[in-house]
C-alpha cells in the first residue's frame, strides 16, 4: 500500500506543529543574543545529540544505504578521519574560541590579522553554507514535491515558499538555542527511521537484524571497510586523511557547526561534546550502512528491480514495499534531516552577517534596533536560499548535491589556509593582499583539476583539492609576508 498524499500532508503539518512548539517553550524570555549564543547554558549533552541530525543531511539520509552495494562500508574509513579531525577541534580550535568569548568564529581572524582577513573568512563562509543549504533544501523540497504537493496540484515553487516560510518563522525569535532542541528531536526521528526500516525488513525476511548482517558478511562484499590498494581512489590513508581535513573545515571551521558548540557555558563541556558527538555520529553512520545492506538484501529476496540510481532505493523500497509505517517513518526521517541541517544554516548565517559585518555587539545599535534588523537579514537569506533552490530546479540538476560538495572543497580552502596560518605561524608574520591570496587559490585549484589527467598522467583530483587549496592560500599568506612594501612608492 502506498502512502497517500493526504496522508503524507497530515504527517508533515503534524511534525511542523512540534516544531513551533519547541520553538515557543524555548524561546521564552529571549533576548537578541540568545539568538546568537543561547544564553550560553546548552547543555554539552543535547548539542551532541543534535549535531548528528545537522551532520547527516536529507543527502547523507537518503545516500548514504544506496551507496553501499558499489562503495561497501568503505565510507567508515573516512569516518575513522573524522574522529581524529573532532578531536582537533576539541583541542586545538575550541580553546582558542572560548579564550577570545567568540559568538562568531571568524572574530579570531580579526584578532590575529586585521578587519579584512575578518570578513573575508566571513564571506567563505556565508557563500559556501548558502550553497550548501540551498543543495540540501532542493532535496527536501524536491521529496515533498513528490509526496505531497505534485498529487495534489500545488507547483514547487509554492512548495518552497512554503518550507522556507516555516524555517524562518520557527528559528526567528529563539534562533540558535530553538535550534540546538528542534536538532534533538530531528536527530531521533532520524535515527528511528532507520531502525524501524530494518525492524520492518527484518521481520518480512523472518530474521533479526544480526541474522540479515551476518548474511551479508558471509554472501557478499557489502561490510567491507578497509582498501589497502595504493592504487585506487578508495586507499584507506587517502580516505582517513580526508576524512580528517573535512571534519576540521566544515565543522571547525564553520560558523554553523560552531555557534552551537559555543552556546555550551565551558570549555571543557564543549570538548566533552565534541568528542562524544565523534563517536556517536561514527556509530550512526555505521547504522545507516547496515540499512544500505538490509535493503540489499531485501531486493535480492523479492527480485525488485534496483534504481538507475542508487540514490533512489530507500525512498522507491520506502514508499513501495514497506507499507504505511514504512513510507511514514522515512517521509519523517526526510523532513527532519532536512529541517536539522536547513534551520540551523538559516541561524549562522544570520549570526555570521549580524556579527561580522554590522557589528552587533559592538555597542553601535540598541537592542530594538538589533531585533529589527535581525529579522530583516534573516527573512532576506531565506529569500536568497529560496531564489538558489528554485534555480537549482530550473537547471534540473539532479545531482545538485555533489555540485554543492565539491564547490565546499574550494570555499573551505581558503579558510583551512587562513586558520592554519593564524595558528601556525607567529604574531609577527601579517600577511597582506589577503581577499586576492583566497580568491587565487581556489582559481588555482580549479584550473589543476580541470586539466590534471592531462598534466598529471592521469591523475584526478578528488576530496583531497581542499587540501592543496588550504596549502596554496597558506603559501600565498607566506610569500606576501616575505616581500617588503616599496618604501620609495609610500613615501611619494
Amino acid at each position: 500500500m502506498i502512502i497517500s498524499p493526504l496522508q503524507s500532508l497530515t504527517i508533515f503539518t503534524v511534525y511542523v506543529v512540534f516544531l513551533f512548539l519547541i520553538a515557543y517553550l524555548s524561546s521564552r524570555k529571549s533576548t537578541t543574543y540568545t539568538f546568537f549564543n543561547g544564553n550560553k547554558n546548552s547543555p554539552w549533552y543535547a548539542v551532541a545529540y543534535g549535531m548528528i541530525g545537522t551532520t547527516l543531511s536529507g543527502v547523507t539520509f537518503i545516500s548514504l544505504p544506496g551507496m553501499v552495494k558499489a562503495a561497501n562500508f568503505s565510507y567508515l574509513q573516512v569516518c575513522f578521519g573524522y574522529i581524529l579531525g573532532y578531536f582537533v577541534i576539541a583541542y586545538v580550535l575550541m580553546p582558542i574560541y572560548y579564550s577570545r568569548n567568540l559568538i562568531s568564529i571568524y572574530g579570531y581572524l580579526e584578532e590575529r590579522f586585521n578587519t579584512t582577513a575578518y570578513k573575508t573568512g566571513s564571506s567563505f563562509f556565508l557563500v559556501s553554507r548558502a550553497l550548501q543549504a540551498a543543495g540540501k533544501l532542493f532535496i527536501m523540497a524536491t521529496v515533498l514535491q513528490t509526496f505531497i504537493y505534485e498529487p495534489l496540484g500545488i507547483s514547487y515553487i509554492v512548495n518552497t515558499a512554503i518550507l522556507l516560510l516555516i524555517i524562518s518563522l520557527y528559528t526567528l525569535k529563539g534562533g540558535i538555542k530553538t535550534v540546538v532542541w528542534t536538532d534533538t528531536v530531528q536527530t531521533t526521528f532520524m535515527l528511528a527511521a532507520a531502525i524501524i526500516t530494518i525492524s520492518i525488513i527484518s521481520n518480512v525476511l523472518d530474521s533479526t537484524p544480526i541474522e540479515l548482517m551476518y548474511k551479508a558478511h558471509e554472501e557478499t562484499s557489502y561490510t567491507t571497510i578497509f582498501n589497502w590498494d595504493i592504487n585506487s581512489p578508495g586507499y584507506f590513508w587517502k580516505q582517513f586523511i580526508s576524512g580528517a581535513f573535512l571534519a576540521i573545515v566544515m565543522t571547525g571551521l564553520d560558523q554553523d557547526m560552531m555557534q552551537k558548540n559555543l552556546t555550551i557555558k565551558t570549555l571543557k563541556k564543549a570538548q566533552l561534546n565534541m568528542v562524544s558527538f565523534s563517536f556517536i555520529l561514527f556509530v550512526t553512520f555505521a547504522l545507516f550502512l547496515c540499512l544500505g545492506a538490509i535493503l540489499y538484501l531485501y531486493t535480492d529476496s523479492i527480485q525488485f528491480e534496483l534504481p538507475k540510481k542508487s540514490d533512489q532505493l530507500y525512498p522507491l523500497i520506502a514508499q513501495h514495499k514497506l507499507g504505511i509505517l514504512g513510507a511514514s517513518i522515512f517521509l519523517l526521517g526526510v523532513i527532519a534531516s532536512a529541517f536539522s541541517s536547513a534551520d540551523s544554516a538559516i541561524t549562522s548565517l544570520t549570526t555570521a552577517f549580524c556579527v561580522d559585518f554590522l557589528k552587533f555587539g559592538k555597542g553601535t545599535l540598541s537592542e530594538e534596533n538589533m531585533t529589527k534588523t535581525k529579522k530583516n537579514i534573516h527573512f532576506l537569506i531565506a529569500f536568497i536560499l529560496f531564489v538558489f533552490v528554485i534555480s537549482f530546479d530550473a537547471m534540473n540538476n539532479s545531482n545538485a548535491m555533489d555540485t554543492i560538495l565539491k564547490l565546499a572543497s574550494f570555499t573551505y580552502g581558503p579558510l583551512l589556509g587562513l586558520f592554519s596560518f593564524g595558528i601556525f605561524m607567529k604574531e609577527k608574520y601579517q600577511p597582506r593582499w589577503i581577499p586576492i591570496t583566497c580568491l587565487v587559490a581556489p582559481i588555482l585549484c580549479y584550473l589543476l583539476q580541470t586539466n590534471s589527467s592531462n598534466w598529471f598522467n592521469g591523475y584526478k583530483f578528488g576530496y583531497e583539492i581542499l587540501l592543496l587549496n588550504g596549502l596554496l592560500t597558506f603559501l600565498g599568506l607566506w610569500v606576501s609576508c616575505l616581500i617588503k612594501p616599496n618604501k620609495n612608492a609610500i613615501n611619494s
